[in-house]
């Protein structure tokens, strides 16, 4: 099933954590004529759009940028950075055609409470990897670690105050430098490990700011594919049994026959395949169910009721507020 695009949340002073890379994996970055090419392109577009760059991170086939963008203007500007890197490549290498994978990956991030941990994830890229690219950090060139641990000069348009700030160390690069080398935090590790990574890391607060506030024209449904809050199957069955008034285990349990009006295990199962992202085998298995069809005919059955069906639509957009509020 082929998801529909994410819309781009965007608001003045909003921070993000930017992510591209090559075509079927492929190098963007050849030599070091390469990597100075995009920073220069980045900083180009710091000057252009009036945004901020707060850490980056380039590897061989893709890029990380922490960046802030004081007038709401994220599109405008990696449409700048990936289009006009894409040409000056192209003259580079003499080739033609696109370079990146596709559409930028934007996470929005709760500067007040994530902002560290996402500078420290960013800058222990080339050693948090099977083969680290350096034995010391610092060494790595085309990352802004070297400038945050004061072994490089900053480029200009590189915004370190509010990192710093964060820290509070009266040695500010060596503060900075215990802080990366303590590695990255559990619950960063957890949100990046996830195979479909929400669009949004923050705290409860800020993730019900954004879905209520910053999100008012679209459906539930739409709006949980935006936050994708840290929802399990156990969380969306127990907000389903409780709506419906009946057991977890009359939800889950292995029924024979047919299951025509048993509507709560049905919709259970198609939220944890909309919300949780849940592989077929695995709800095939959490709803004791022998094959995985039998899931793909029953989540085939409640989209079709929706499309059809005014009144059922809004009974599930509801449920959906309710787990994902539950969750956030």
């Amino acid at each position: 099933m082929i998801m529909p695009r994410q819309p781009r949340i965007e608001y003045e002073h909003a921070f993000y954590h930017v992510m591209n890379r090559g075509r079927a994996r492929c190098m963007i970055f050849h030599e070091d004529v390469y990597y100075q090419t995009f920073l220069d392109t980045l900083g180009e577009a710091c000057l252009r759009f009036d945004c901020l760059v707060h850490a980056y991170c380039l590897m061989d086939n893709h890029y990380h940028i922490l960046i802030e963008t004081p007038k709401a203007n994220l599109s405008r500007i990696m449409r700048h950075i990936n289009g006009v890197y894409t040409q000056r490549y192209n003259r580079l290498k003499k080739s033609d055609g696109p370079l990146f994978k596709g559409r930028f990956k934007a996470i929005m991030v709760d500067h007040d409470g994530y902002l560290l941990q996402l500078s420290r994830y960013i800058h222990r890229n080339p050693i948090d990897m099977k083969s680290p690219l350096v034995s010391q950090l610092p060494d790595y060139y085309w990352s802004s670690y070297p400038s945050y641990v004061g072994k490089a000069k900053p480029v200009d348009w590189l915004a370190q105050d509010l990192t710093f700030g964060m820290l509070g160390n009266e040695d500010k690069h060596k503060g900075y430098a215990n802080y990366v080398m303590a590695g990255v935090d559990e619950e960063t590790t957890r949100f990046y490990s996830k195979g479909n990574m929400a669009s949004i890391i923050g705290d409860k607060g800020f993730r019900e700011w954004v879905y209520e506030e910053l999100l008012p024209q679209l459906a539930a449904e739409q709006k949980s594919r935006v936050i994708q809050p840290y929802l399990t199957m156990g969380q969306v069955i127990s907000v389903i049994a409780n709506d419906f008034a009946v057991t977890e285990v009359d939800i889950t349990k292995k029924v024979k026959g047919p299951q025509k009006e048993n509507e709560a295990r049905k919709l259970a199962m198609y939220f944890c395949q909309e919300l949780v992202a849940s592989k077929l085998t695995d709800i095939a298995a959490r709803f004791h169910l022998s094959h995985v069809g039998s899931v793909s005919f029953i989540t085939h059955q409640i989209r079709k009721r929706k499309r059809e069906n005014s009144q059922f639509r809004t009974r599930v957009e509801g449920l959906i507020k309710s787990i994902v509020k539950q969750a956030t």
